[in-house]
């Protein structure tokens, strides 16, 4: 008896269903720039008139495991929104206008439901980056994954003009180092906050934490903070080159992440009293438990960006990032260091 591509696995109607459900997600983000509407073969997007030499910039990122929870919890509307997030982050640290999206959505066999939602979460960090979901891949490979999971992959191109890239080469000792809250893990840790959660709490994601006030689940699962327009209200604040650097606090946290963003023979002193820090990270850490340096390198610790500036534009800064709906903060200071100094010993804390 013949065979089909279906009964190997393979379910192409499917797959045009779910193009189908997500033009309208990709048409509620389109952009001036985008010059194709979603289902050819490649996305199609112009560059911003009247700039004089315009630059490139891209990004690609993933989730982690941090897609176990929304496996476990059946929660797949915000895992989109970190998806984006963790690749706009990236590029708008060069001081780049986001300008589109595209994603790769690979499973063993696809519920048009599940993808249905994980795009809209796209389309959704999409909105809140200023951005355009130009197209992406849906993958259904039999056998290369468990059944009902799947794997994101995300790619992020922004546009800056060349004069006005942020990179860090301005930043001198003294300079002010502000902190932007996250909204959470991000989309980090999940690893060690996972095995945290199967230890003290069995694995249960329904457990309400009355210090966190919420269930491990929900907190957990919080999309992570896109800076996309923060970024934006500080170019608009200020002189160009009062604003030195931006560091995205992803894997690595704080040490791993601020020296990237720092010349050599500079460091970064901060202070971690400056701010509360969210519950969540003192219930990880008390329950692991887990020790301070291996929750600093690996945790944001509730800061997701930070803003390196001019000492004198520092006040300007914090309320641009206030006016575009962030917390922001003084959390600390650049400061010399030997040229020696190993990446890893370039940040330092009060």
């Amino acid at each position: 008896m013949p065979i089909t591509y279906k009964d190997a696995g393979v379910d192409i109607e499917a797959g045009d269903e779910l193009v189908e459900r997500i033009k309208p997600f990709a048409k509620r983000v389109r952009i001036p720039e985008v010059i194709d509407d979603i289902g050819g073969f490649a996305g199609l997007c112009g560059l911003p008139p009247g700039m004089r030499e315009p630059v490139l910039v891209s990004g690609t990122d993933g989730v982690g495991t941090k897609l176990e929870l929304a496996f476990a919890t059946g929660v797949h509307d915000t895992i989109g929104i970190d998806l984006v997030a963790m690749c706009v982050n990236d590029v708008v640290t060069t001081g780049a206008r986001p300008l589109f999206f595209l994603d790769y959505f690979a499973t063993s066999h696809l519920q048009v439901d599940i993808a249905e939602a994980v795009i809209k979460g796209i389309a959704e960090g999409c909105a809140q980056s200023g951005c355009a979901l130009l197209g992406g891949e849906t993958a259904e490979l039999p056998g290369m994954y468990r059944e009902g999971t799947y794997d994101l992959a995300g790619f992020a191109v922004g546009v800056v003009e060349r004069s006005l890239l942020i990179d860090g080469r301005r930043t001198c000792e003294g300079d002010t180092i502000l902190g932007v809250a996250s909204s959470g893990l991000h989309s980090n840790g999940y690893s060690l906050a996972r095995r945290v959660v199967s230890a003290a709490a069995g694995g249960d994601w329904k457990r309400t934490v009355p210090s966190i006030g919420d269930t491990l689940g929900a907190a957990l699962l919080k999309p992570t903070r896109i800076y996309a327009r923060a970024v934006q209200a500080l170019r608009n604040a200020l002189p160009h080159e009062a604003l030195r650097a931006l560091s995205h606090i992803t894997g690595g946290g704080l040490p791993g992440n601020l020296p990237r963003v720092l010349p050599e023979g500079l460091g970064a002193k901060l202070d971690l009293g400056s701010y509360q820090r969210p519950a969540l990270f003192d219930w990880l850490q008390e329950q692991g438990p887990v020790e301070p340096s291996e929750m600093l390198r690996t945790f944001n610790l509730g800061v997701g960006l930070c803003v390196v500036v001019d000492p004198a534009h520092a006040d300007a800064a914090i309320q641009a990032l206030q006016g575009a709906g962030e917390r922001a903060w003084r959390l600390g200071t650049v400061v010399k260091l030997p040229a020696s100094t190993p990446f890893e010993q370039r940040v330092l804390f009060d």
